[in-house]
């Protein structure tokens, strides 16, 4: 089954310049160019990911994300945002509003087509139940259905917060540098800042402690995180 993208750009040149490299990519490509078209089209049809420009009519790409995020039907849609902010704040305020990418214009078609590929092969639900559940303190995590639980309660997690608890459950209380997170989550191919882990972090840190209960992730000063019940 072909994945389908959804590309939300109001520049005409260059939504079609993404939407040919996609679609040249083997992916099949739907478009909208304003965030309340986007939200309209998520809510119809999901897609396997969407692709969304932070400066858009209407609904702007920060807040496209938010809604998506709030949302339990699309919550776990992967969502890759391109703009021509590179300060790091505006990265920041585009993680912490939603997103799992950040791509700053002008950008290569070719790390394009990488982080988009990259970002569904990690939302990818594993394919038979052969696959065991992770277990940890009170975390429960299933690599076949994508849910996490903890203390039996639902823990909803974005598909880059779900692959950093999973890299964390494998091996509870090893210290992973941030960069061993990022090769692991994001792909040693792809361009990523060391902060962005420190992002998605707090993210998780967020949702798992949501329902109360000691915080399970460690930070490593200067290092990295691991999972660790003794963290506090």
């Amino acid at each position: 089954m072909t994945d389908r993208v959804l590309v939300v750009e109001d520049d005409d040149e260059i939504r079609d310049l993404i939407r040919y490299n996609l679609v040249a990519g083997g992916l099949e490509v739907e478009e909208a160019d304003d965030g309340a078209q986007a939200l309209d089209m998520l809510r119809r049809k999901l897609p396997d990911l969407a692709v969304v420009d932070w400066m858009l009519p209407t609904v702007s790409g920060v807040d496209v994300c938010r809604a998506v995020r709030r949302e339990s039907a699309t919550s776990k849609l992967p969502i890759l945002i391109l703009t021509a902010r590179k300060a790091e704040k505006d990265m920041l305020q585009g993680f912490t509003s939603g997103a799992d990418d950040y791509m700053v214009k002008p950008f290569s078609t070719a790390e394009l087509l990488a982080r988009v590929r990259a970002l569904l092969r990690r939302s990818r639900q594993a394919p038979d139940g052969r696959e065991a559940s992770y277990f940890y303190h009170d975390l429960e995590l299933s690599p076949v259905t994508h849910r996490v639980s903890r203390s039996g309660q639902r823990v909803h997690l974005g598909p880059t917060e779900f692959r950093l608890l999973r890299k964390l459950i494998e091996s509870p209380e090893r210290v992973f540098t941030r960069q061993q997170l990022l090769d692991s989550v994001w792909g040693e191919n792809i361009y990523v800042e060391e902060r962005t882990v420190d992002v998605h972090i707090r993210r998780l840190r967020k949702a798992l402690n949501d329902g109360g209960g000691p915080d399970l992730i460690r930070t490593v000063w200067a290092t990295g995180y691991a999972l660790d019940a003794d963290s506090t």
